[in-house]
C-alpha cells in the first residue's frame, strides 16, 4: 500500500486520455478517495471555479493533468487559446492549491517546453538555453511557467510542487479526430480510413525527417504515480523512453501494422515542427525508479486494435478499456 492510499487526491484532467490511466494506476496502489473535476462543472481557467473545486474536494494531493492540447496544425490555428487556457489553468490550480494547504502538487509540463535547438538528448539542465520550436511555443511556454511557479512557491512558501516533462504520448483512448489529433492517432486514422474507403494514397505533413520520442500512455501514468509517491525535488524531470524515431520511420511502421498498401505522399510545404526530440531520462530512473515498459511497435499495435474496435462499435468502447477502472468519489459522473 502506498502512502497515497489514504489521501484525498484531485486529478485535473482525470476523465481524459492520460487521466483515465493515472486514475487506474492510483487505484492499483490502494487509492480510493479520488476526485475528478469535470470540465462541464469546473472551468479551470476561471478562478471562481478553481476555488469551488478545492472547496468541494478538499484534496491533500493534486495531480494537474488538465490541458488544452493538439497537433501542430491545431496549435497554429489557435495560438492565443493554447497560451491563455494552459497558463491560466496552471497558475490558478497551483495558487489555490497553496492557499488550501495541499500537501503535494504534481504538475505535468510538456516536451514542447524544451528549446528548439537544445542538444540531443534533451537534458533538464538545458531547459532555459533557448526558445521553444515556434509552432509549439504558445503551448510550451504556458506550460513551462508551471516550473517557474513551482520553484518560486517552494522557495517562498515551502510548497511541495513537482514538475514532470513527458515525451509525446500515445495509446488506446487517444484523440483520433483528424483535425485536432497528434501525429500517431492522425496517421492511424488516415491509414484505417484509406483501407476502408479504398483510397490509394494518404498525405502526410512535412518531409518525414524530423524525429520524435513516443511514450505509451500507460507507462506515462506509471511514471506520474511513481513521482507522486517518491519524488519531492525542485528540479523538473523528463519522463520518456530515451529513444527517438523519425516521422518517416513512424509512418512506415503504422502503414505496415494497419495493412495499408497505398502510397504515402509527403507535403514538404507543411511544417515538420521541432527538428529532433529525444529526452535524457536518466534522472527519472535514478530519482523515482521509472523505466518504460512498452516497445513502440507493441504500443502502436494496441492503439490500432483499439481504434478499429471503436470504429466498428463506438458505443462498446468503455473507459475501462482505456486502461482505468474509474473512481466515483465524490459525485463523479461517467462518460
Amino acid at each position: 500500500m502506498s502512502w497515497l492510499a489514504d489521501k484525498r487526491i484531485a486529478v485535473t484532467g482525470g476523465a481524459g486520455f492520460l487521466g483515465n490511466y493515472v486514475v487506474g494506476k492510483l487505484q492499483t496502489v490502494g487509492c480510493r478517495n479520488i476526485f475528478i473535476p469535470r470540465s462541464s462543472d469546473y472551468d479551470l481557467t476561471r478562478m471562481d471555479d478553481v476555488v469551488r473545486m478545492y472547496e468541494r474536494a478538499r484534496p491533500e494531493v493534486v495531480i494537474h493533468l488538465a490541458a488544452k492540447v493538439g497537433g501542430i496544425g491545431y496549435i497554429k490555428e489557435r495560438p492565443g487559446e493554447f497560451f491563455y487556457d494552459n497558463l491560466m489553468m496552471g497558475v490558478q490550480v497551483m495558487e489555490q492549491g497553496r492557499r488550501f494547504g495541499v500537501q503535494k502538487l504534481v504538475a505535468l509540463v510538456t516536451v514542447c517546453a524544451h528549446p528548439k535547438d537544445a542538444p540531443v538528448p534533451f537534458r533538464e539542465e538545458d531547459l532555459w538555453c533557448g526558445y521553444p520550436e515556434e509552432t509549439n511555443a504558445p503551448y510550451g511556454l504556458a506550460k513551462k511557467m508551471l516550473i517557474v511557479q513551482a520553484q518560486a512557491y517552494r522557495q517562498q512558501y515551502g510548497f511541495n510542487a513537482i514538475t514532470l516533462l513527458p515525451a509525446n504520448l500515445y495509446g488506446p483512448g487517444d484523440n483520433f479526430d483528424p483535425v485536432s489529433s497528434h501525429v500517431i492517432p492522425a496517421l492511424i486514422y488516415k491509414c484505417v480510413e484509406a483501407i476502408e474507403k479504398g483510397y490509394d494514397a494518404i498525405e502526410v505533413w512535412g518531409t518525414g525527417n524530423a524525429s520524435r520520442e513516443f511514450l505509451y500512455v500507460e507507462d506515462a501514468a506509471e511514471a506520474i504515480v511513481l513521482a507522486t509517491e517518491r519524488y519531492n525535488g525542485a528540479e523538473p524531470i523528463n519522463i520518456g523512453t530515451g529513444r527517438e524515431v523519425t516521422i518517416r520511420e513512424l509512418v512506415d511502421a503504422i502503414v505496415k501494422l494497419t495493412g495499408f498498401r497505398g502510397r504515402v505522399l509527403w507535403d514538404p510545404s507543411k511544417p515538420d515542427g521541432q527538428p529532433r526530440r529525444c529526452l535524457d531520462v536518466s534522472k527519472a530512473e535514478t530519482l523515482f525508479g521509472f523505466r518504460d515498459r512498452t516497445p513502440l511497435e507493441e504500443g502502436l499495435e494496441r492503439s490500432i486494435v483499439w481504434y478499429r474496435a471503436q470504429r466498428m462499435a463506438p458505443t462498446a468502447i468503455t473507459n475501462s478499456q482505456r486502461g482505468a477502472s474509474l473512481s466515483t468519489w465524490p459525485g463523479r459522473s461517467e462518460t
